[in-house]
């Protein structure tokens, strides 16, 4: 893994807002007294969500002192895990995977999408709209390939993907249009393309007689 490091540009400050004090309460109470740095991982999580999708260096100093642990086990952690993100990202941040199945499935021609659509990979685009990243598995490698997309309404993987429905998918967004998480194409989840092979006779079910067991009068321990 290359080296994460904060972004050049930082704000002076950032507070933790009643909203995410009162969902980190929820995972503090999950750990034993005294151990609420366990909940470090969930906590970032939220406050990336409240920082507008990425965690500032100021950020980062709440979560300690809010978690009354030292500021570099904070950073450690953000650093070592790219779905926490060092620097500003757009509005549709897209995570792109190329571990092997996706690489095999075409995801190297789906890295070209995003450099002719958005730009180099770790940038944000000239209106602000996207930016991107390419990630190691994110385990949907039965509908390779395919990206997760992070916005105001989620965190949502797309699925079989090609170079046709990623730029389309890509443009619905930029333009506002509602958009399907899930296969790209016309499969469901992940059936075969075709429709489901297996365990599909018609009355195959209904053929099956439930054995009535005697009633011995013995109750069974």
């Amino acid at each position: 893994m290359s080296a994460r490091r904060l972004a050049k540009d930082q704000p002076d400050s950032f507070a933790l807002s009643a909203a995410s004090k009162k969902e980190i309460a929820v995972w503090i109470k999950k750990y034993p007294k005294g151990r609420q740095a366990s909940a470090l991982i969930p906590v970032l999580w939220i406050v990336q969500k409240q920082a507008g999708g990425w965690l500032p260096a100021p950020a980062l100093e709440a979560v300690a002192a809010h978690l009354d642990m030292p500021y570099i086990r904070v950073y450690e952690v953000v650093t070592f895990y790219t779905m926490f993100n060092m620097a500003p990202v757009g509005e549709h941040h897209v995570q792109l995977c190329g571990t092997t199945p996706c690489w095999l499935r075409g995801a190297g021609d789906l890295k070209k999408v995003c450099e002719s659509k958005i730009g180099p990979k770790g940038s944000v685009s000239a209106d602000g709209k996207f930016s991107w990243i390419e990630v190691e598995c994110l385990g949907a490698c039965a509908n390779a390939p395919m990206v997760q997309i992070s916005n105001a309404a989620g965190d949502d993987y797309y699925e079989d993907l090609d170079v046709e429905n990623f730029g389309a998918l890509l443009d619905d967004l930029a333009a506002g249009r509602k958009v399907s998480a899930g296969p790209q194409n016309k499969r469901h989840t992940s059936e075969p393309i075709t429709g489901a092979a297996t365990l599909n006779a018609k009355g195959m079910y209904n053929k099956i007689k439930k054995k009535k067991l005697p009633n011995t009068g013995k109750v069974k321990s």
